[in-house]
């Protein structure tokens, strides 16, 4: 079970995010902080208690916009620990998504938090959390200790900037598993799924989670022959096996899978096949 710190400076949102933390079964304690301050006050504690310490913290939900320290500049000094707790965002603004993910945020979750979409978030720590702590970077030192809770704790210059991207060689896509990363062919995917701001990759070895929304994915291998088929499915071409049309509802057979294909997408992908088929 989960011990999680909820960090927001407006007093309801905290209380809400609080209460839904409290009512899931795999958190065990929720604490509030109602600015950047006391949020890294308790962080520090757990630090120095360590992940088995009766003050250890494993998952910490933050809001982005407060008064004096972000959200972003806390989770800025965080990673440079060599074992910080797994970090959620949770905002009322889209736009620090690509910064979040870069600070290694294992999800990012948007004002007003509905309770299964903080249950996915919850869900999604606690894979983390089972895979094993992320191994230190290689060439990253242990973070100094944390400022005095009197004053506002510095972001330290050598952690300002988010760790580099993985730069992902042509025809592949870098995917993460227990704070690993490799790099998955395209061509092996037969198919992608939209997961609120995910989307998972299914391959014939299984599935991999990426946090790339699928509507990016069209864009990008649009011309590696990928077709949005379904709001929540973007498939291979190459991959679909059958065509069904049974009482005007349109499904594609891709391997073991059956896909739903919507009525905007159904005339233009038998356009496609068709085409295929001629060569």
């Amino acid at each position: 079970m989960l011990r999680a710190l909820a960090v927001d400076d407006e007093k309801p949102a905290l209380e809400e995010l609080l209460y839904l933390l409290r009512a899931d079964p795999r958190i065990a304690v929720a604490e509030g902080a109602n600015d950047a301050t006391g949020a890294l006050r308790r962080i520090g504690r757990a630090l120095e208690a360590g992940p088995d310490g009766e003050d250890g913290i494993d998952v910490v939900f933050l809001d982005i916009h407060m008064a004096g320290l972000t959200g972003l500049d806390v989770a800025r000094l965080l990673s440079g620990f060599a074992r910080p707790p797994h970090l959620v965002f949770v905002t009322a603004h889209e736009g620090f998504a690509v910064q979040a993910f870069d600070l290694n945020a294992v999800d990012y979750v948007l004002k007003p938090v509905r309770r299964e979409r903080l249950a996915e978030a919850v869900r999604r720590v606690c894979d983390q959390a089972a895979a094993g702590p992320t191994p230190l970077r290689a060439g990253t030192a242990p973070a100094p200790p944390l400022a005095p809770a009197s004053a506002p704790a510095p972001v330290p210059a050598a952690v300002v900037g988010a760790p580099p991207a993985a730069v992902e060689p042509p025809g592949e896509i870098a995917v993460e598993l227990g704070g690993v990363t490799r790099f998955v062919p395209v061509d092996e995917i037969a198919y992608a799924e939209a997961q609120g701001d995910y989307a998972r990759l299914h391959t014939a070895a299984g599935s991999h989670l990426v946090r790339i929304p699928l509507s990016t994915l069209e864009e990008r291998w649009a011309a590696r022959g990928f077709v949005r088929i379904h709001r929540r499915h973007l498939v291979a071409l190459a991959r679909i096996d059958e065509l069904r049309v049974d009482a005007g509802v349109t499904t594609v057979k891709v391997g073991p899978a059956e896909l739903s294909v919507s009525r905007r997408h159904a005339r233009e992908l038998r356009d496609l096949l068709m085409r295929r088929a001629r060569g």
